[in-house]
């Protein structure tokens, strides 16, 4: 059809497959309005306790990792990442920066191979993994909670 562009994340589900049966790109803006929905919803389910933590520590939507955390030998395609002291964690930990979550929306897009539902999954499974560092797991005890 003519026009097809970008189509808006609320309408994938009823949106017929363009020729090829693959969806026009998602933009940044859909990218976090879709993450900002599967965050809210993951955060609802939280027990009580989990959830006054888990609301309490800024998520933030980004394209990629930026230069300063390619030069801190990143990896260009991270999904995701913990900065910041943990909870209860000394402030003189030596991190200057406060306790935030980083999703990189476009790579997990581009992981999830263009599938909005994949999209969705991957934005779940990896709040919840960095989720997992603010509340001072190590790789091994998010591993066991199959957060990994």
């Amino acid at each position: 059809p003519p026009g097809l562009g970008i189509v808006p994340a609320s309408l994938y589900s009823r949106t017929r497959l363009p020729q090829g049966g693959r969806l026009p790109p998602m933009n940044f803006a859909q990218l976090s309005a879709a993450a900002n929905q599967v965050v809210t919803a993951v955060q609802r389910r939280l027990p009580v306790a989990v959830r006054a933590v888990a609301e309490n520590v800024p998520v933030c939507y980004e394209r990629h990792p930026d230069a300063a955390l390619l030069a801190e030998n990143q990896e260009p395609d991270l999904l995701g990442m913990f900065v910041g002291h943990e909870h209860r964690g000394e402030l003189a930990g030596g991190s200057p920066l406060p306790p935030q979550i980083l999703l990189f929306l476009e790579n997990i897009w581009d992981y999830a191979e263009g599938d909005e539902a994949s999209y969705r999954a991957e934005v779940r499974l990896t709040y919840l993994h960095e989720l997992g560092h603010y509340l001072g797991w190590d790789e091994d005890e998010i591993a066991q909670r199959g957060l990994d």
